[in-house]
């Protein structure tokens, strides 16, 4: 009987340490603690805390079972932008489908991008929601695609650390398959994608545009730049790509102010 491989090469350790998870409003101190004990076993380290409602606390060191370092490594932020600014790639898990619409995955698929993205540079996370409501609508605005967890549909009810596992699990696997041999780190810094941050200050700078050049025409924005986030989110864009657009976007809100001044004798 073949042995299961339990060895993980170097380049996929290299990029599981750019794998975060990071839970968002947890509620109760015991599922953070059981969140740890199971990105532990995974050989998973990075764990990143959301507004929890109630943390730190005893009860999350003992459902931690021995993954105490994790918790007392654990990084707490206040929104979840500040959680995911950095990364080129966040996947938000989500339970049911709501206005937001995502490109879905299934653990396995997540796994084996989130671990694709993390070998070639990236930084990756999975984005884990409230016990009761999940993941906000704007929340999962900030995400780049969803993943759902295909339960009996008839008792779906997942435990947020359950949930965690299966995640994590999947993860192990796509790393100890070892990093797809096209994962490379780009040749050129402008090539490397572009972060959250950066992603999230052109869809503002964007929104704005739109604002001041009347595209709405009275219209509920929300809709139009939904779909734009889905858009670009599609285009994977690099940070140069990003530099050429936030330019395009600076000279329409110039060209806006000068419209707006009378100053249309300035605009040839």
């Amino acid at each position: 009987m073949n042995t299961p491989v339990s060895f993980i090469d170097p380049v996929s350790l290299a990029a599981s340490a750019r794998l975060r998870v990071v839970l968002v409003g947890t509620q109760h101190p015991g599922n953070i603690g059981a969140a740890a004990r199971a990105l532990k076993t995974m050989g998973l380290a990075r764990l990143v805390l959301v507004a929890p409602e109630n943390y730190p606390a005893e009860e999350a060191y003992r459902r931690a079972a021995g993954a105490d370092d994790l918790l007392a490594d654990a990084a707490v932020v206040a929104t979840l932008a500040e959680a995911v600014a950095d990364c080129q790639l966040v996947l938000g898990c989500t339970a049911r489908s709501r206005r937001v619409q995502l490109e879905e995955h299934a653990p396995r698929q997540a796994a084996a991008l989130a671990v694709g993205r993390a070998a070639a540079g990236g930084e990756v996370a999975l984005v884990f929601g409230r016990e009761r409501t999940g993941l906000s609508n704007e929340e999962l605005q900030l995400c780049h695609a969803a993943v759902h967890i295909p339960a009996n549909p008839e008792y779906s009810s997942l435990n947020l650390a359950a949930a965690v596992q299966v995640l994590a699990y999947e993860l192990r696997m796509a790393l100890l398959d070892g990093a797809p041999a096209t994962a490379a780190s780009p040749a050129h810094p402008d090539d490397v994608p572009a972060s959250h941050a950066h992603m999230e200050g052109f869809f503002a700078q964007l929104a704005d545009t739109l604002d001041a050049i009347d595209f709405h025409k009275g219209r509920t924005p929300d809709s139009a730049m939904r779909k734009l986030r889905r858009l670009f989110a599609k285009a994977d864009l690099n940070e140069q790509e990003v530099r050429l657009l936030r330019g395009i976007l600076a000279d329409a809100q110039r060209m806006a102010r000068l419209a707006g001044a009378g100053g249309s004798g300035s605009l040839s």
